[in-house]
């Protein structure tokens, strides 16, 4: 049977494969990141695609499948990812507030004589958030290791009006898009 591995640390991620049942085993990408593309589809598909790249290379094993993925949030012609420190993140949950953005998380397979990628869109409508409930929210450690300075499974989700498109792949994973694409390339 071949051997799945996912090419991130994150425990988000690491909980949606679970939830689906895939075996698999963790090994972490230390790529640095070189972003040649400009539109957020391309560019969490070209970092996905470096991350998987990476930890397959350095498999000794051809018998394996590497997931990467990439989650970037994009708010006004800009992409957020993770805050450097709390001024940051202020101004990042202080962006959202209000407004409707998209959260692009790229996935890409990699297995001996074969790849695919795919970027997923989905859209986040936020209500409008006070000045002391930014406040509250960056003082908590949850913004500070995800992209857009927020997690949607966490507090935050007491902001979130609505969204369009696959939950999951604002956690971090879209799991049903990625499960299908393993069964059309008959690798599960």
């Amino acid at each position: 049977m071949t051997k799945i591995v996912l090419a991130s640390g994150s425990p988000r991620r690491k909980e949606l494969l679970a939830q689906i049942g895939l075996d698999f085993d963790v090994q972490v990408s230390f790529v640095d990141e070189q972003i040649t593309k400009t539109k957020p589809d391309e560019i969490v598909c070209e970092l996905s695609m470096q991350k998987a790249q990476a930890v397959f290379d350095n498999i000794l094993t051809e018998d394996v499948i590497v997931i990467g993925a990439d989650t970037i949030v994009y708010n006004d012609g800009k992409i957020l990812g993770k805050p450097k420190d709390e001024a940051d993140a202020r101004q990042m949950i202080a962006g959202l507030s209000g407004n409707t953005h998209q959260v692009y998380t790229g996935v890409s397979c990699i297995w001996n004589g074969g790849s695919f990628q795919f970027a997923e869109k989905t859209d986040v409508v936020v209500y409008e958030m006070t000045p002391e409930e930014i406040a509250d929210y960056i003082h908590t450690p949850e913004p500070y290791d995800k992209a857009g300075a927020y997690g949607i499974q966490g507090a935050f989700a007491a902001y979130v009006k609505k969204i369009d498109g696959d939950y999951n792949n604002v956690v971090g994973l879209p799991v049903a898009r990625l499960y299908h694409m393993l069964k059309e390339y008959e690798l599960i």
